[in-house]
């Protein structure tokens, strides 16, 4: 048995905060020794309901964390045959390594003039020459959004190649997120 478990609430349960679990003796050391702690504002009550009920979501529903991982499943086929390169991730974050920081924020910009929200991660936050797209899905997104995303990327992936490309702005539709939740 682990002597602590400590959590965070903000990707898999949609919320924010973290936890730590213990032993009594464990968790009243920390209440009264831990200064940061101590100056903590507590978690407001919509948020401690909102993430009770992700947990009971976690719970009941494996279809969304299968849907999840066939999405994810299905883009990284799809990037492979698109020749873009995809750093190892099976988490619902995919990170499409660019390299040029340049490059990264124009396949950004482009991806956005289609009504396609996916950011650039560029240094300090990465090593320099590692810049990438962080694209992230959630099981509110469905396989035609996927495949829009995809032919997002292919077209910024050629635009950033070459100045002067067609009007990116062409088909566009309702805003799609690619970061975590649909807009």
């Amino acid at each position: 048995q682990l002597p602590v478990l400590v959590g965070t609430l903000g990707k898999a349960f949609g919320t924010s905060g973290a936890f730590v679990a213990g032993s009594d003796a464990l968790i009243e050391t920390l209440i009264q020794f831990a200064r940061t702690y101590i100056y903590t504002t507590s978690m407001p009550p919509a948020v401690a309901s909102a993430t009770r009920t992700s947990l009971l979501l976690l719970q009941e529903q494996n279809w969304r964390r299968e849907h999840l991982q066939s999405l994810i499943q299905y883009f990284r086929k799809g990037c492979e045959q698109l020749g873009l390169q995809l750093m190892p991730s099976d988490t619902p974050i995919q990170p499409l390594l660019v390299g040029c920081e340049k490059r990264a924020v124009k396949m950004s910009e482009l991806l956005s003039e289609r009504g396609i929200m996916v950011t650039a991660i560029r240094p300090p936050t990465v090593p320099k020459g590692s810049s990438r797209l962080r694209i992230t899905f959630s099981a509110s997104h469905e396989l035609h959004h996927v495949d829009r995303l995809l032919d997002g990327l292919k077209i910024a992936a050629q635009s950033v190649g070459a100045e002067g490309s067609s009007d990116a702005t062409a088909g566009l539709k309702e805003p799609l997120s690619m970061t975590g939740a649909l807009s």
